[in-house]
């Protein structure tokens, strides 16, 4: 999300999830002290020379002050190498873990609009249906009217809906959905339903809402049972309430207030503030899995995927010649072709990624959040890099 720490679910790109700046400096409490450079570790199972991918792994730690950087990259005929670079624990000098766990913020989006469209497909739910038809009442503010805002609205971002997470206060703690909800209708609607186009993370709260009202379960349990399961994706889940570690090995996520203060451990923090827009765990190769059995048809009917993949322009958030579909974004790569994906950020971590249609999948994270367009593009030039290799 773009606006950084809590913020920072809100974009994928450059997101991405958010600038939390308050929440942030309550929750990491202690500083660790200067970043020292670390040491560059060479891709698992690799010959001596470095590869374009692991040179731009080194340059995001060497020159972009990343404490640690991660990569997975899958080849057309589904070979994956994973890479890294830097420190995955400043305080010990742990190594980074390979392919290991990171909050992937946005990211999420996508697996909550899959099952939106699966519940589409199910008959269940009507993409040009109302909010107002599976929350009757729910959402109304300031010219705000959920009779007029549909699901379609929710997915690809154009209902007009206040971010919430622009508005978080100084608390670090447990966030329900609703009081996610509240927060952003206390607020008036940025433009009329249809009209144009800015990213929310209060669209994915409504759909997560929607998604529990027409399943009668919990979010996380579908995502698990229609998403994580049947993509074969063994490293992601949803935390559950209270729950701020993450579970598998993970390099340690960090936060700076300014370029002259040292970094600050946040790994473990509370999650709930990103719910459906934000909220997930997931490794580099789990989420190259994920979006490629997406595109392959493996988790959509054609028909869905189809609405999945129809896009309109988010150049203002996703950069040159990006469209977003319904939870889904579209990049144009420098050798040809587009890359499909999303992408987050949340505090401590940023991911970028994306798939093709021909097989090829790469996923780069690091472990501090982006608050420069500079680190921005070069996070997203190394996915650019292990795509077109």
């Amino acid at each position: 999300m773009r606006t950084q720490t809590r913020q920072g679910l809100r974009s994928s790109t450059r997101q991405q999830d958010g600038r939390r700046r308050r929440t942030v400096s309550a929750a990491a409490a202690l500083a660790i002290g200067v970043m020292t450079p670390g040491v560059l570790s060479a891709p698992q199972a690799s010959a001596a020379r470095q590869d374009s991918v692991q040179r731009s792994l080194n340059a995001l730690v060497r020159d972009d002050g990343m404490p640690a950087a991660l990569a997975s990259v899958q080849d057309r005929n589904g070979r994956t190498r994973t890479y890294t670079a830097g420190v995955g624990d400043l305080a010990t000098g742990a190594p980074v873990p390979v392919d290991g766990q990171v909050r992937i913020g946005s990211n999420t989006k996508t697996f909550v609009a899959v099952v939106v469209l699966q519940l589409v497909a199910e008959r269940r739910v009507d993409l040009d249906a109302s909010v107002d038809t599976y929350l009757p009442g729910l959402v109304r503010g300031e010219r705000i009217d959920g009779r007029r805002i549909t699901v379609r609205h929710l997915l690809q971002q154009t209902s007009g809906l206040p971010n919430y997470s622009d508005y978080l206060g100084d608390d670090v703690r447990y966030y329900a959905p609703r009081e996610l909800l509240a927060t952003a209708l206390r607020h008036p609607a940025d433009f009329a339903p249809g009209t144009s186009w800015k990213y929310s993370n209060t669209n994915y709260v409504l759909a997560g809402l929607i998604v529990q009202k027409v399943t009668g379960r919990p979010l996380a349990e579908e995502i698990d049972r229609r998403v994580v399961r049947p993509a074969g994706l063994r490293h992601t889940y949803f935390p559950a309430p209270g729950d701020a570690s993450i579970r598998e090995p993970h390099p340690h996520g960090y936060y700076r207030e300014s370029a002259d203060t040292p970094p600050r451990d946040i790994t473990e923090i509370d999650p709930s503030w990103g719910w459906a827009a934000g909220q997930l765990v997931s490794t580099g190769s789990d989420l190259n899995r994920f979006f490629s059995a997406l595109l392959a048809g493996r988790l959509l009917p054609s028909a869905q995927l189809a609405q999945m993949r129809s896009t309109v322009p988010a150049e203002a958030t996703f950069g040159p010649g990006a469209r977003y579909g319904l939870g889904l974004v579209s990049r144009p790569l420098p050798c040809g072709g587009l890359s499909w994906g999303h992408g987050g950020s949340f505090p401590g971590y940023e991911t970028r990624g994306g798939a093709t249609d021909d097989g090829r999948a790469a996923n780069v994270a690091v472990t501090m959040q982006l608050t420069d367009e500079a680190g921005r593009r070069n996070l997203e030039r190394a996915v650019d890099t292990a795509l077109c290799r």
